[in-house]
Parts: C-alpha cells; sequence; structure tokens
C-alpha cells in the first residue's frame, strides 16, 4: 500500500489525514521503518491491552498523551516522541501512525508531531476501541480490536 498525499479522511487541520485500522495495518506492514505511537493511558495499556506488532517485527511505541489520573497533557510528550524515533533512527518523513481509544487524543497528538516537523503523521480514526455499540460498550464497532488486528493483554 502506498501512502496517498491526500488519504481519504484528510483532514486539512494539521496532519496528513485518517486512516482506518486495516488501512494502519497495511502501511505499518508495507512500509518498513513505519512507526506505531498508542497515546492511551498506561492503566488503559495495562487493563484493556496493546497492539501486537511482533508478526512484523516491531513493537508499538507507548506514550501518554494525557497522564493519568488527572488527564492533563503530557508536557513531555514530543520530548519523549523524538527520543524514542531517534533511537529507532527514523526520519521526519517516516509515516508515523499514532492510536488511542477511539480517535481524539491521537488526533491532537498527530497534529502536534506534524506542528513538531514530522511530515507524515496520521491519525487511527476509530483507535484501539473504537465507539460505544447500541449497548455502550467498546470494541465491538470498529477499532483495532474490533476489526480483528492483533493485540495483547497483559
Amino acid at each position: 500500500m502506498s501512502v496517498p498525499k491526500n488519504p481519504s479522511g484528510a483532514s486539512g487541520a494539521g496532519y496528513a489525514g485518517d486512516l482506518a485500522p486495516r488501512e494502519a495495518w497495511e502501511l505499518l506492514e508495507q512500509d518498513g521503518p513505519s512507526v506505531l505511537i498508542d497515546v492511551r493511558t498506561m492503566p488503559e495499556w495495562q487493563f484493556v491491552g496493546i497492539p501486537d506488532l511482533s508478526v512484523l517485527g516491531k513493537e508499538a511505541l507507548l506514550i501518554e498523551w494525557q497522564s493519568f489520573p488527572t488527564m492533563g497533557t503530557n508536557a513531555q510528550f514530543l520530548s519523549r516522541l523524538e527520543e524514542l524515533l531517534a533511537q529507532l533512527g527514523v526520519s521526519s518523513e517516516t509515516p508515523l501512525l499514532f492510536l488511542c481509544r477511539s480517535g481524539g487524543r491521537s488526533r491532537a497528538a498527530a497534529i502536534a508531531a506534524t506542528a513538531a516537523g514530522h511530515s507524515r503523521c496520521f491519525n487511527i480514526s476509530s483507535g484501539f476501541e473504537g465507539n460505544h455499540d447500541a449497548e455502550r460498550h467498546r470494541g465491538r464497532v470498529g477499532g483495532w480490536k474490533a476489526d480483528g488486528l492483533p493485540w495483547v493483554q497483559s
């Protein structure tokens, strides 16, 4: 999959655009240096699960956009992101795919990373768990889990 310059769902609001979870998986699979950044909170990673990229020879970077329990914006987000990306040796042109629960925090993180000089920042629009279903449960309608993509839980 080649990433279009203006992918479907491109917001025009300061980042490269939105990808569905399966589109994100294809990009991670086909673009070797591409990176998934999970911006949820530590309790979400521990109790809900995280994407499992091991079959691709990758690991998701885990950096809170908002810190639990206050849910204030993590002032160290960008510095930590830059540190981890430098360790991976990726360039500012490398596709960065941001993931949260349902697409809000990851969109904000994609915008921030774009403003910091990364040109190919994408939001995984339905996130890890997607929106609520008719019974107000997540993880069944849209999102990484509902789409059957690999994940693990501690």
